[in-house]
């Protein structure tokens, strides 16, 4: 086998964050003019707050295909977080040889945020420059990269339960990025102050509410993989115009989505497009800056394999 491999280390030194973005706006925009349909995730419940996933599929743009599978364990460094371990396995679409096997946690970590920071790039006002995010772990950092690239930030905001760790978080960040980041005590004023926000917590519960949600705010809800917790209520859900990654794939694990559908405040036609559409410019995205616009996220094989791929050429 002459797959290429890409530890930890090389996917953060070659993944870089303006090339990234570019390759999840062409993967998601073909992933949504593709006829065919795409294989759901499957998870293993493994107990004790252990699971085990896998993510089949194809890459639209290039005849690509393959999985990521990982574990998601308890991480006892970090009370209340997880460690996803695993990997993204890339066959290429001519020969059906394995041709990249790349860490899937520094993977997911990256593209999680390049594809946030598109969709913010086509939903969020383009004067939005106050940036709230609700977590404090990794997504949170990579977020914060992601979406520099998209908007100009003027001031970022952090909550987080704990407030001394997020003052800590904040300060490094500052730090690192040179950019002005400070933690919020009040989840409330974080986000009436925000233009734009990203919930990437572990929360079971909302920790984002609609009340709180100005008129022309973006929110990116990205901790949330698969049906059960919930990071925003229903009322948020409602009031916004709601976009999506993959449709069936959000039909089947969108929480917030589900939980809003089930307690009668949407109906089944709430979701607007997928966002590929939008970027692929054959659905609309935002239609007044009054307006309050909403990208699930739950992540698609789709913008693992595009990462694989675009390691394979930067590493040629």
């Amino acid at each position: 086998m002459d797959a290429r491999i890409f530890d930890g280390r090389a996917v953060h030194e070659l993944l870089d964050f303006d090339g990234c973005i570019a390759a999840m706006r062409a993967a998601m925009a073909a992933l949504s003019a593709d006829p065919r349909e795409q294989p759901l995730r499957a998870i293993t419940d493994l107990g004790n707050g252990k699971m085990f996933g896998v993510m089949p599929g194809t890459l639209s743009a290039t005849g690509d295909f393959g999985a990521k599978m990982v574990s998601v364990f308890p991480d006892p460094a970090r009370p209340g977080r997880t460690a996803h371990r695993g990997a993204v396995l890339l066959f290429d679409g001519e020969t059906g040889a394995i041709v990249c096997i790349a860490d899937a946690e520094a993977v997911t970590s990256i593209r999680t945020a390049c594809a946030t920071a598109a969709a913010t790039d086509a939903l969020a006002r383009a004067d939005a420059a106050r940036l709230g995010l609700f977590g404090g772990g990794a997504q949170a950092e990579t977020h914060i990269r992601a979406i520099a690239r998209i908007r100009r930030l003027e001031r970022i905001g952090i909550w987080g339960r704990d407030f001394l760790r997020a003052e800590s978080f904040a300060a490094r960040m500052a730090e690192e990025t040179g950019l002005n980041i400070a933690a919020v005590a009040d989840p409330a004023t974080l986000a009436g102050e925000s233009d734009i926000i990203c919930t990437v917590t572990a929360s079971a519960e909302p920790v984002l509410l609609g009340d709180w949600v100005r008129p022309g705010t973006h929110v990116n809800a990205v901790g949330s993989s698969y049906a059960g917790p919930v990071e925003v209520d229903g009322a948020l859900v409602a009031k916004s115009l709601y976009f999506v990654d993959y449709r069936r794939s959000a039909l089947a694990a969108a929480s917030e989505y589900l939980a809003a559908r089930d307690a009668g405040l949407i109906g089944e036609d709430h979701i607007r497009a997928e966002i590929g559409a939008v970027f692929a410019g054959t659905a609309p995205g935002r239609a007044s800056d009054g307006d309050v616009t909403f990208y699930k996220s739950l992540g698609h094989i789709a913008q693992d394999l595009a990462a694989a791929r675009y390691l394979l050429g930067r590493s040629a």
